[in-house]
């Protein structure tokens, strides 16, 4: 399966770069390009990629808003990776809460800029969880309780333990060596922790999870 990306960044060489570095890969292929988030609707009902690359600073239609409204306003809108200069950047946490499904940095490796976009595709890991504990960190309390204030009582201890592990970036194969268990085991429990935290993915569960107070940044 070739895996095709849309980049999203008002910065053209940064775009360039990009392109470069993803379309030298035989399993990835930039679909698109756009340099504002305004456009991202359009190509991606048009192009159809698997994942967006999304600047989170542009002019016109910022990188928080044109993620909030692709998620909400498609039926299978795909992964969103949005990418940033400084990992403590306000906006990357909006976004996340937004429903972008981690974060680059500008300045990171290429090859790490791969495996990120695979990583995001297959879903079963967080990018940089210590970066997101330091963001959640600085918003711990802030969330609100789904349904109830002893939302986490709803939690088996076996999927106590999994966000946990969620937590600290494992993926599925590594939660299942840790525990002991199969990965489709692991796979049953991620569900069930999604649906009772009532988040669209890993990396929102495990941001509710640090806000909240049921898991410690520290």
């Amino acid at each position: 399966m070739t895996i095709g990306v849309l980049l999203v960044d008002d910065e053209r060489l940064i775009r360039a770069g990009l392109a470069a570095i993803i379309d030298a890969e035989p399993d990835l292929t930039v679909v698109g390009e756009a340099g504002d988030g305004a456009e991202v609707p359009g190509q991606v009902s048009r192009l159809r990629p698997d994942v967006v690359l999304m600047d989170v600073r542009m002019p016109k239609l910022d990188g928080i808003q044109a993620t909030r409204h692709l998620l909400e306003s498609s039926a299978a809108p795909p992964k969103i990776i949005v990418v940033t200069t400084f990992e403590n950047d306000e906006y990357v946490y909006d976004a996340l809460k937004a429903g972008a499904h981690g974060f680059l940095l500008k300045r990171t490796r290429p090859e790490d800029i791969l495996q990120a976009i695979r990583m995001v595709v297959h879903g079963d890991t967080l990018l940089f969880p210590a970066a997101i504990r330091a963001l959640a960190a600085e918003h711990r309390g802030a969330g609100e309780p789904p349904r109830g204030a002893r939302w986490h009582d709803r939690l088996t201890e076996r999927e106590g333990d999994v966000l946990r592990l969620m937590a600290r970036g494992h993926s599925n194969a590594e939660i299942a060596a840790e525990l002991f268990v199969s990965p489709q085991t692991v796979k049953t429990h991620v569900g069930n922790v999604l649906a009772k935290l009532q988040a669209r993915d890993r990396t929102q569960a495990v941001i509710f999870a640090y806000e909240t107070g049921y898991i410690s940044p520290s």
